[in-house]
């Protein structure tokens, strides 16, 4: 028998999945914006974009592993995989929305 919390886990993991993914729209545009001019952005933005990509999947996948050695169930396993990722969209949307 499955409990409460069982069945909420997946809805959890997919609510993280949603608002990561409209993060990254967001820095997306805001990224847009700023390489086309028509906001001010720091003129290494380009290259942080490339190298925290690189980063957050090292973390993401040495966070899999670790979560996934520990013997921890598939969804925790993604959790896990999808914070490093999070972390840094959320972080993008703060930093690249303030204004300057």
């Amino acid at each position: 028998m499955f409990s409460l919390w069982s069945m909420q886990t997946p809805l959890l993991l997919w609510r993280q999945v949603a608002q990561m993914s409209i993060e990254a729209q967001t820095v997306i545009a805001l990224r847009t914006a700023g390489m086309m001019g028509l906001i001010r952005q720091d003129a290494a933005e380009p290259q942080r974009m490339v190298i925290e990509k690189a980063n957050a999947a090292s973390e993401a996948m040495q966070a899999a592993i670790r979560a996934a050695g520990q013997g921890q169930r598939a969804d925790k396993v993604m959790a896990a995989a999808l914070r490093p990722y999070r972390r840094r969209t959320k972080a993008n949307v703060r930093r690249l929305s303030k204004k300057k």
